[in-house]
């Protein structure tokens, strides 16, 4: 048993550190704002990042994605370089009359999502289909041209 270098503590006791108290007390209040008020409805808008499926065939890319309940007049698809970037936008109203109760409501919900492309594209021949909700691209490859390159000297 050795004495005089460390000095011993019951487990039992700790020390407090209000720093982590703040902490705590921050993360509590969070949970509570979450709980009865998401923070979506706070800012009236939920953006959505969609899951999407990229797939090489040949000499195209095939990408799929799911923008349920959105028009293909509120939908932006943009390509620089090999990044595929889209942006969708999506609103609904409605009204509800219940036994004298009368409630309007609106939703708007956005889309975005940005990927890098497994090769660069171009522009013609590029085809876009908005169906059921589902938004497929057909993306022809594009090679790199020699004359783009720049040679160190």
């Amino acid at each position: 048993m050795k004495f005089g270098l460390t000095r011993w503590r019951s487990p039992a006791v700790s020390q407090w550190d209000p720093f982590e108290e703040i902490n705590r007390t921050q993360e509590r209040l969070n949970q509570l704002f979450e709980h009865f008020a998401p923070r979506e409805e706070w800012l009236g808008e939920k953006t959505i990042s969609p899951l999407m499926d990229v797939k090489e065939e040949g000499d195209k890319i095939i990408v799929k994605t799911d923008v349920p309940g959105v028009d293909k007049k509120d939908v932006e698809i943009n390509v620089k370089d090999n990044v595929l970037e889209i942006n969708a936008k999506c609103s609904k109203e409605s009204d509800v009359e219940e036994e004298g109760y009368v409630r309007h409501e609106r939703m708007y919900n956005s889309f975005h999502r940005a990927i890098m492309l497994p090769s660069f594209v171009t522009q013609e021949g590029a085809k876009a289909k908005l169906d059921d909700g589902v938004l497929t691209l057909t993306l022809p490859k594009s090679a790199i041209e020699e004359g783009h390159r720049i040679m160190i000297e």
